[in-house]
C-alpha cells in the first residue's frame, strides 16, 4: 500500500527545519549505502548521529505520533531515527530496494524494514527532476510532494530518485517495523479503520454498528499483530 500523508509539518515548521538543514555539513551519501545501493547512489546526507539530524528527527517522530492517518496506515512498532538527504544538480539514486534489516545508529538495535518513508522539505517548484519513482502492484508511481507532506510505501518496492537538473531536493527518509508484518493485512486494517472513522462522523461513535465494526477491527489486529 502506497499512501501520501499531507501536512505532517506546517509550512512554518518546514521553514525552521530547512534553516537548520541548509546550514548543516553534508556528507557523501554512499557512506550509508549497502553494497548494491552504493553502485547507484549519488547524493548527500547528514551524519545520522549528528545534533541537527537528531534534533529534527525527534521532532518528526513527535509529529507523526500526532498524525492519525500515519498511525492508521503504518501501525508502527519500531521506527528508525529519521535520516536526511539532499540532491543537487546531477545527483540521483538509481533503481534499488531497501535493505531488509537496518541497525539503529543510536542504539544498535536491529529492525525489520516493513515500510519506507520520505518526508519532503523542498517545494516542487524549488527543483526540477528529483521525482521519486516507486514500483508497486499497479505499476510505477511518480511522487513529488509539497514540503511538509510524506509518502509511505512498502520497503519491498523497487524505487529510485530521478536526477535533479535544477535546484536542490531536500528530504528526510526513514523506515519502520510495523506491528502487522503483512502489507495485505495492513491494507485491510487501514480500509476498515478509515470506514469506521467515516461512519462514526456520520452516525456517532456510539452507534451500534460502529461499535461492532470497531470490535472486529481490534480482533483482527489481535490475530495479525506481530510483536
Amino acid at each position: 500500500m502506497l499512501i501520501t500523508i499531507p501536512n505532517v509539518l506546517t509550512k512554518a515548521e518546514v521553514a525552521h527545519c530547512r534553516g537548520l538543514l541548509d546550514a548543516a555539513d553534508w556528507l557523501d551519501g554512499k557512506t550509508t549505502a549497502g553494497a548494491q545501493s552504493a553502485q547507484v547512489k549519488n547524493n548527500q546526507q547528514l551524519e545520522p548521529t549528528g545534533d541537527v539530524a537528531q534534533k529534527i528527527g525527534q521532532f518528526i517522530l513527535q509529529k507523526l505520533g500526532q498524525t492519525p492517518l500515519f498511525v492508521s496506515a503504518a501501525l508502527p512498532n519500531k521506527i528508525l531515527p529519521p535520516m536526511f538527504n539532499r540532491y543537487a544538480s546531477g545527483e540521483t539514486f538509481g533503481l534499488h530496494v531497501d535493505n531488509a534489516i537496518r541497525v539503529n545508529p543510536l542504539t544498535q538495535e536491529r529492525l525489520r524494514t516493513d515500510l519506507s518513508m520520505t518526508l519532503f522539505f523542498s517545494e516542487p517548484d524549488e527543483y526540477d527532476g528529483g521525482e521519486l519513482y516507486i514500483e508497486d502492484y499497479y505499476g510505477t508511481k511518480e511522487v513529488k510532494l509539497p514540503a511538509g507532506d510524506m509518502v509511505l510505501y512498502p520497503s519491498t518496492s523497487l524505487h529510485e530518485v530521478r536526477p535533479v537538473t535544477r535546484g536542490a531536493r531536500v528530504s528526510s527518509f526513514f523506515w519502520l517495523q510495523s506491528m502487522v508484518r503483512s502489507d495485505e493485512h495492513r491494507r485491510v486494517l487501514f480500509d476498515l479503520d478509515q470506514t469506521i472513522q467515516s461512519l462514526a462522523e456520520r452516525h456517532g461513535a456510539d452507534d451500534p454498528e460502529v461499535v461492532k465494526l470497531t470490535g472486529i477491527y481490534h480482533n483482527m489486529i489481535r490475530i495479525w499483530v506481530d510483536t
